[in-house]
């Protein structure tokens, strides 16, 4: 499986000046490329190498393979519909490949191409980034972000066999509360709603008020709170599949595609649905439970939170609040998203008694010759 490590640089005000440069000239000679590309509705990376190389290379200063990238970004860029002009930012991120980028991971630094020519400098990361830079592959992008140099280098990792589990552990994702297992474990959402909800009263004042340090003071604040909503992600994956592994589980996630588009809510409700980050949270689990072999599984959660587990029975009546479940013909009762947790772990295909489905076709075929046999002529 392919994951990123992501590195920052520490280079000199002179060297931090050639990237920015190198990141213009680059991001320049995109827009020159896509300028080209909409006027004469060229848009395969062959043809635009043959109409733009030599122009890209005489205009901008760039190196031969820099040009090559330059042109690749915007044929990829066209590759999503080619019904919109693509445009791109001054200091937008530019790829690497090995021909202009080298790492020396003993040292900590690499060596970049930049307009002022090659230079070697030094990085910082953690020991995680480290261990995946032993298996990066193919190429890097320089990114620039609030005044800092980053590479982001793509990095492939074995993705062990999936083991052989017992079970699943159901996972109910939902608003009130973020994630809520089949063991009963809750993880709440009411930290990440409290900061959503204050950042959101800040930026409408912050807004309202359009001075210019108010303009400062909302970029200062933009991203802050999508950092903290995917780190409480990453929190929460980790531990699912933590317990999933120790417990030689798999996990059962619900398929939550298109949710937005399906449910109605409330006006106030609106912001807080549409800033539900579920997707990244399961994207998260996913690609965490790649990496150490255990299995996930996508369900339908069609009437999970309406089902009852004792005796089966699926009644909107089941539900008469959002927290609570009380079966109305049998009286089971307990925490809605429990419950729900419940009944996605056991739709989950966990191991099928592959021996016992088959006895069970034998089964069924003697029974129906046994029928056509036993009719009278």
């Amino acid at each position: 499986m392919k994951l990123i490590a992501q590195v920052k640089l520490l280079p000199t005000p002179e060297q931090a000046d050639a990237l920015r440069h190198t990141l213009e000239q680059a991001n320049a000679a995109c827009r020159f490329v896509s300028d080209t590309a909409w006027e004469t509705k060229t848009y395969r990376q062959y043809d635009l190498h043959h109409k733009c190389y030599q122009a890209v290379r005489e205009q901008f200063g760039l190196s031969a393979q820099v040009a090559v990238r330059a042109i690749a970004k915007v044929a990829d860029a066209y590759k999503l519909d080619r019904k919109t002009k693509r445009t791109f930012k001054t200091t937008g991120s530019i790829a690497y490949d090995d021909r202009i980028l080298s790492w020396r991971l003993q040292d900590q630094t690499v060596s970049i191409w930049t307009v002022n020519g090659r230079l070697r400098i030094p990085f910082v990361c953690g020991e995680r980034q480290l261990e995946l830079l032993q298996t990066r592959q193919g190429e890097s992008d320089l990114g620039l972000i609030k005044g800092m140099f980053f590479l982001s280098a793509t990095c492939e990792v074995d993705e062990p066999k999936p083991v052989d589990v017992e079970g699943a552990l159901g996972v109910d994702l939902g608003v009130t509360n973020l994630a809520v297992d089949s063991d009963g474990e809750v993880h709440k959402a009411s930290q990440i709603n409290n900061v959503r909800h204050r950042h959101r009263r800040l930026r409408a004042k912050l807004q309202a008020k359009g001075t210019r340090s108010a303009r400062r003071k909302l970029k200062r604040l933009s991203g802050k709170e999508h950092r903290f909503a995917k780190d409480t992600n990453h929190c929460i994956s980790k531990k699912l599949v933590a317990k999933a592994k120790d417990t030689n589980r798999a996990i059962a996630l619900e398929d939550l595609g298109g949710i937005r588009e399906r449910v109605t809510v409330r006006r106030e409700q609106r912001a807080t649905l549409h800033s539900w980050a579920f997707y990244q949270l399961r994207t998260f689990v996913t690609y965490k439970a790649k990496r150490v072999g255990v299995p996930v599984f996508l369900v339908d959660p069609r009437n999970t939170s309406r089902t009852c587990p004792a005796c089966g029975h699926v009644d909107k009546a089941n539900r008469p609040s959002q927290s609570k479940f009380s079966c109305v013909v049998c009286g089971f009762a307990g925490l809605a998203d429990h419950i729900a947790a419940v009944n996605i772990g056991r739709r989950a295909a966990v191991n099928p008694p592959i021996v016992a489905r088959d006895e069970a076709k034998a089964n069924s075929l003697e029974l129906r010759q046994s029928a056509v046999t036993s009719q009278p002529l």
